[in-house]
């Protein structure tokens, strides 16, 4: 793999009114902001409520991979057809918790291409044997779908001058977790895998590990990389270096103590993330709940 030097990336706020489909009311009306960071003409960086959403859009069209929320379609929708008069639209909805989950986020009614890795797709009914189970209640309430084309280990898309490879990684966060690497732009999206606003999730129900997790990371921690997080700002492979390193460091301290004989408790309470919290305690998952994981994962081995 060729390396390329870092583009410059140019910040564009957008604050649009969206509608908010509300359980049992009346569509309304909410503030919602889309930030949209270039990180090239062709590649841009969307951040909504649920996650940045990676976007590739030019003559062929447009390729999206992340978390969209429903709210934030319509923008971005009109993101892209400023940017392309292509109208072929290729979604792939990243893993993440079934119950937060928002389907294809409204994308297929809007003729889109809308894919899932298929072990996450199944966690939402999807891709079954026979008759498939109906959906989740809540994603009639919100006016959105399960998406209906499953993935097993690879997809691949060659549009708009750029290479881009979606391939299944060993269990990390969960059992769905994909690498997307857009060549030309020397630029990788991990999911949840690198959540960038904290500790990272280590979801045993979903099927994810520690060691897959670090197994994702540490091809990915060269500074020369870019790197887009589920949330936050877009950085590069030291900062992904910086939390693998993290997370070896923890793990050595937990295993340390599970070797003592000490019990979950008694690990939480030496409090073994306690110099790296300052820097990582600010995202979705406690330093304590992080501990726990790499608990339950070392004891479970």
């Amino acid at each position: 793999m060729t390396l390329q030097p870092n583009r410059a990336k140019l910040p564009i706020h957008v604050v649009v009114l969206l509608p908010l489909l509300l359980l049992g009311q009346a569509t309304l009306s909410a503030q919602a902001t889309v930030d949209v960071t270039e990180i090239m003409p062709n590649l841009l960086v969307i951040s909504t409520t649920g996650g940045n959403v990676v976007a590739s859009v030019g003559k062929d069209g447009a390729f999206l991979v992340g978390t969209p929320t429903t709210a934030s379609t319509p923008q971005i929708s009109s993101i892209l057809a400023a940017r392309t008069k292509s109208p072929f639209r290729y979604v792939v909805i990243a893993p993440e918790d079934p119950s937060h989950s928002e389907g294809d986020a409204g994308w297929q009614r809007r003729g889109a291409f809308v894919a899932m890795q298929e072990n996450a797709l199944q966690r939402l009914g999807g891709d079954s044997m026979g008759a498939p189970p109906p959906p989740p209640a809540r994603f009639a309430a919100l006016g959105v779908e399960r998406p209906r084309i499953a993935f097993s280990e690879v997809l691949a898309f060659d549009l708009n001058g750029e290479a881009i490879h979606i391939v299944h990684q060993k269990p990390g966060y969960s059992n769905a977790d994909s690498l997307v690497h857009f060549h030309v732009a020397t630029m990788v999206y991990l999911g949840e895998v690198f959540p960038g606003d904290g500790y990272p999730k280590i979801d045993q129900s979903q099927g994810g590990t520690l060691d897959g997790l670090l197994k994702t990371l540490e091809p990915w921690t060269d500074s020369a990389i870019k790197v887009v997080p589920a949330r936050g700002k877009v950085t590069n492979g030291g900062t992904v270096k910086s939390f693998h390193d993290m997370i070896v460091t923890v793990r050595d301290r937990v295993q340390h103590l599970v070797d003592a004989s000490k019990t979950e408790s008694e690990v939480v309470a030496e409090h073994p993330t306690s110099d790296f919290d300052g820097k990582w305690e600010h995202g979705r998952v406690d330093a304590d709940d992080f501990v726990r994981e790499v608990y339950a994962a070392l004891v479970t081995k």
